[in-house]
Order: C-alpha cells, then sequence, then structure tokens
C-alpha cells in the first residue's frame, strides 16, 4: 500500500533578524506553544549567560503584538533574571495557524516538543497528519494523551502509523483491535496498535478485516499479546527498551495469526 506523506508548509513572508525586544512586550499563546515548564525556566535562569542566550522565535501579527513561537523558556528566564530585552528573529504576517506550523518546523531538528504538544499544536495549525489522526479518534471515540478505556497513551505510535500508512489504515487498525479485545485500555496499547498498523499498513489489501480481528484473539487477550511480545523482544538480539523492535516483532506475531490455518499458498510471507 502507498504511503502517505504530510509535511508543513508555510507562504512566503518577511522576517527580520536580531532585533532586541522589550520582554514585557511579548506574548505566549498556548494553542500554538508547548506548556511553558516552570522549573525549566528556573533552572536556565540560574546558570543563564545573557551573550549565550541566542534568538527565540517571535511572530508580529497585523494588529501589532507580538508572540513567542519558540523560546518560552529563555523568555521566562531572563524575566526571572532581571534581563529587560531579548533578540528575537520577528516573523510577520503570520496567521496563529501558520505560527504553530512553523513552531513544529522549528522544533523537527532541534529540542523536540513532547508529543503530546506537538500534537495540540499540530491541531492548531490545521497540520493535515495530526488532523487526520484527530478525525478517526474522534470517529472511534477516543481521545490521545492518556492511556484508558477512551484514551491512547502512545501519541508517538498512533502519529507513525498515520504518517507511515494513512489515516484509512489507521481506522482499520483501531476497528480490528477494538474487534478483537473489545474496548479497553490494554486494546490500545501502542505496540499491539504498531503491530496491527504494520501489518494492514503492507498486507491490508491481502486481508479481510474481521477474519484477522478473530485469528487475533485465537492467538489469546491483549495483555498476553503484550506479555509475549515484551518476552520475544527482550531475546534474539533485541534491544529490551527499543520500541521499534517491540512492534516488529508485534507485526510478526500479526503475520503469525492470519497464517495459522491457511494453506501455505495463501500465507503472507513478511
Amino acid at each position: 500500500m502507498p504511503k502517505a506523506r504530510y509535511s508543513f508548509d508555510l507562504p512566503e513572508h518577511d522576517v527580520d533578524y536580531g532585533v532586541e525586544l522589550p520582554i514585557t512586550k511579548l506574548n505566549i499563546d498556548p494553542q500554538a506553544q508547548r506548556t511553558l515548564n516552570e522549573r525549566r525556566a528556573q533552572t536556565i535562569a540560574k546558570n543563564l549567560v545573557r551573550e549565550a542566550i541566542g534568538s527565540i522565535i517571535v511572530s508580529e501579527r497585523s494588529d501589532g503584538d507580538l508572540y513567542i513561537v519558540d523560546g518560552q523558556h529563555r523568555w521566562r528566564a531572563c524575566a526571572l533574571a532581571g534581563i529587560p530585552t531579548i533578540r528575537a528573529e520577528v516573523h510577520h504576517g503570520l496567521e496563529q495557524a501558520q505560527e504553530a506550523i512553523l513552531f513544529l518546523i522549528k522544533n523537527r531538528e532541534s529540542h523536540k516538543p513532547r508529543p503530546i504538544d506537538e500534537y495540540q499544536v499540530g491541531l492548531t495549525g490545521g497540520v493535515p497528519l495530526f488532523v487526520d489522526t484527530d478525525r478517526i479518534l474522534d470517529k472511534h471515540g477516543l481521545t490521545l494523551g492518556s492511556s484508558s478505556t477512551n484514551g491512547v497513551g502512545a501519541v508517538s505510535g498512533v502519529l507513525q502509523i498515520v504518517d507511515r500508512y494513512g489515516a484509512a489504515v489507521f481506522d482499520r487498525t483501531l476497528t480490528v483491535a477494538e474487534e478483537a479485545w473489545g474496548r479497553a485500555a490494554e486494546t490500545w496499547d501502542g505496540m499491539l496498535l504498531g503491530g496491527i498498523g504494520a501489518f494492514l499498513g503492507r498486507w491490508g489489501d491481502l486481508v479481510d478485516d474481521t477474519e484477522l480481528a478473530r485469528k487475533i484473539l485465537n492467538m489469546g487477550t491483549a495483555a498476553k499479546w503484550r506479555s509475549e511480545i515484551l518476552s520475544q523482544s527482550s531475546r534474539g538480539g533485541f534491544n529490551n527498551s527499543g520500541t521499534g523492535s517491540r512492534v516488529a516483532t508485534a507485526t510478526r506475531l500479526v503475520v503469525n495469526a492470519w497464517n495459522k490455518g491457511r494453506k501455505i499458498e495463501n500465507r503472507i510471507e513478511p
């Protein structure tokens, strides 16, 4: 199946570099930013070297108000240390959604935000990856960020399924998991969803989802699957703490479940 491709795009706009701004003039939009960690800001303030702060990223909106896109912890540290100004890279003409996209772009290769912060900011920015993920979760009555009967805690794992295989495969993944194990916190385990998602992403055109769910259940409960994945991924050279190896193990177990009882010529060969 073709892989989904998502990108973060911004319109051309003016940018001013090295602008010295009063910290009292800067605002934070929580919908376009990660959560401010006060303790982290306090730690930065204790060892702050003004010359080494660098430039933060700021958006000047059409009404002239200035909003921090990236660098709020350095900004807060300056406030705590009594430093009145901070150097900034100022972007002009962006809307709130575009500020959120700029935040994601700036943090892709640097200090990445928490996955749930990235998800919330991505929704604000209307980024298709996050919007599509949210749409499928809502369809299944699920939220993202904490593990529960109606919540999926594996933020990165969920986004990886959508990014690699598309929203339709993620939709099928949730359906198969619930048909197999019912609606429970264990059903939405990141390893299990990752294994089912990878299986459907690669061989989904060859399988019937209802039959797949039945065969998965025949191999055991979600708790049993999770235990077996952890056991197998800790042997045979796998990294015991590697999420990737656990998803690979889960995928292999889904293949085994599908092949069980099938003629050789009808089996899937990984």
